[in-house]
């Protein structure tokens, strides 16, 4: 995301001293560990800012209405008791800094008695909450003399302004002349320049201004002509004089954005125009950010899950290997009871001649213990292994049956929107029980569940095709949602996501069957594969599996399809409903 710079905050500030200053402080709550929500009350409304000094995207602006928050942190709290009862009466930015200052006072007429100071500067970013005597109440960080030796800063210390920024201040009435000397006073890029030259110069305005003059920020600018420096020092008039008026407005730009330039008559006469742009851009990045985030841990812990359970997996048939020796034992046993000196002892070996399957069989033998005594002993292992196999089994099934549905989740991943939180928040539900701690269960069990919201498509009769993207939503269109006469689509013996054709609202064609195949095909691990085969079942036919999770099923014998996964991605965009 774009960091907020000097020229946003200009726009940001006048904005707000038009609609905010005076109002009365109402609540302060903390969303997020950098960042706290003040809300205030003018004459016409009730608006929120946001005021956040995370490292990564720090920024001040006003903000829809937020979800309310409980008790709150330990900051918000100071900052409710230390602004309740004040009034908002000053709202300025220090010239051409990312600093911004609110006064509070008990009406706008009355002296200061707290401030709040927000400074935007990147990892040294922090918020303070001032007394009339200019010393820190409370901070969004302490900054300790380990982590600066130029400004550390705590509770109870004056507040020191954080030091000026280099260059000269940007000015609407300097020449072309003194503008070019001032850039050219060293051997630089011209973007280098640029930022090195003047402050409140971001990469973002560099970038912005050189585009606009056709030019790049590598180029040397000793190398740039008279015409070239024309052009950038319109741009750089045009910034300059749009940032004088006051005619900053919020335009997209790449992934970017920019506020200034050319205007949108839809903003002009707008309140708050840019600090609503502001906070949609940023809210959606951040969402974006968190998306990615939690893509990132969700593959980390399926992978870690995966391991777990194969390891396990491969364990339990060890186990099960080893208590293949059952039948070996029982007939030893047999063996040595048919002998006719089973009373008898001293024996270290023997090798019985066994008539059924016409071979020797080795025993090793205790020489202290008569052969019945040892018999019974190979007896009692004998049916403590046939006791292992009835355990072993059903363990065996379980471990099989949670393989697949993380193998399953791994490939509703990959299949996943990037941007799509509640897929993402779907497919981390199905993950609760694997993870197994008291914590993560009683999140799992607080959290409302609420309506599946599969892949919905349209048939090439226009029927509707339903396609589940998590466990859960697989169970839902499978079992909740389906009807007779609707047919089941899933890859064979492969993770995949479930596929229903609803064939109850209509007549099925050939085509819609190959498009139901395909679908299946190209929602599974074998995408990848020229030709996948599907397996096709009517809905009435399937059933869960006791005590397996959602969107594990089982069912009869089905008709086989070929399924083409290239096919399907051909078809999506034109299968929309």
């Amino acid at each position: 995301m774009q960091p907020q710079d000097t020229t946003t905050l200009r726009g940001v500030v006048h904005e707000l001293n038009a609609e905010l200053v005076p109002s009365r402080f109402e609540k302060a709550q903390q969303a997020e560990s950098g960042g706290v929500q003040l809300a205030f009350r003018t004459l016409k409304q009730r608006l929120w800012l946001t005021l956040n000094w995370q490292a990564d995207c720090p920024r001040f602006h006003a903000i829809e209405p937020p979800p309310r928050l409980g008790e709150g942190s330990t900051l918000a709290q100071q900052l409710q008791h230390g602004l309740k009862g004040l009034a908002l009466i000053r709202l300025e930015q220090l010239p051409w800094e990312r600093v911004v200052h609110l006064g509070f006072a008990p009406r706008p007429d009355a002296p200061e008695q707290r401030q709040l100071v927000l400074e935007l500067m990147g990892r040294h970013s922090n918020l303070f909450l001032l007394d009339e005597r200019q010393q820190v109440i409370s901070s969004g960080r302490q900054v300790r003399e380990h982590q600066s030796r130029l400004r550390p800063i705590s509770t109870g210390d004056s507040y020191s302004a954080p030091p000026p920024l280099q260059g000269a201040e940007p000015q609407l009435q300097e020449s072309l002349e003194r503008w070019r000397q001032r850039l050219l006073l060293l051997p630089e890029s011209i973007g280098r320049a640029l930022m090195g030259s003047y402050r409140g110069i971001s990469p973002a305005l560099r970038d912005q201004l050189l585009q606009t003059a056709g030019l790049e920020r590598h180029t040397p600018a000793a190398d740039l002509s008279a015409a070239q420096w024309q052009q950038l020092f319109g741009s750089w008039q045009q910034w300059l004089s749009q940032l004088d008026r006051q005619e900053l407005q919020f335009t997209r730009s790449g992934s970017g954005y920019r506020c200034w330039g050319e205007a949108s008559p839809s903003q002009a006469n707008t309140p708050l125009a840019l600090n609503l742009s502001l906070a949609h851009y940023y809210g959606q990045g951040l969402r974006q950010a968190q998306c990615q985030q939690q893509r990132q841990r969700l593959e980390q812990q399926l992978q870690q899950l995966v391991q777990r359970e194969q390891r396990e997996l491969q364990r339990q048939e060890q186990l099960l290997a080893r208590s293949g020796d059952e039948h070996l034992l029982q007939r030893q046993a047999d063996l040595l009871l048919c002998r006719s000196d089973v009373g008898s002892s001293g024996h270290q070996q023997l090798e019985l001649h066994d008539p059924e399957s016409n071979q020797t069989l080795v025993v090793r033998l205790d020489p202290q213990q008569s052969l019945v005594s040892q018999a019974q002993k190979l007896y009692q292992r004998a049916r403590k292994l046939r006791r292992s196999v009835a355990a072993i089994e059903p363990r065996l099934r379980r471990h099989q049956q949670r393989l697949e549905l993380l193998e399953a989740s791994q490939v509703q991943l990959q299949l996943a929107d990037p941007g799509d939180a509640d897929v993402l928040e779907a497919l981390a539900d199905d993950l609760e029980p694997f993870l197994q701690t008291k914590t993560s269960q009683r999140k799992n069990n607080r959290r409302e569940q609420g309506t599946p919201s599969p892949l919905l498509l349209q048939s090439p009769s226009g029927l509707p095709l339903v396609v589940g993207r998590n466990h859960r939503q697989n169970d839902w269109i499978s079992f909740r949602q389906a009807r007779r006469g609707d047919l089941w689509f899933h890859a064979q013996e492969q993770p995949g996501s479930h596929v229903v054709l609803k064939g109850s609202e209509g007549e099925i064609s050939d085509a819609d069957l190959q498009t139901a195949a395909d679908l299946a095909a190209h929602f599974s691990r074998s995408r990848g594969n020229k030709k996948v085969p599907v397996v096709m079942v009517p809905t009435e036919q399937l059933q869960r599996i006791p005590g397996m999770g959602p969107g594990l099923v089982r069912h009869g014998n089905g008709s086989v399809l070929w399924g083409e996964p290239d096919r399907a991605m051909g078809l999506l965009p034109t299968l929309q409903p």
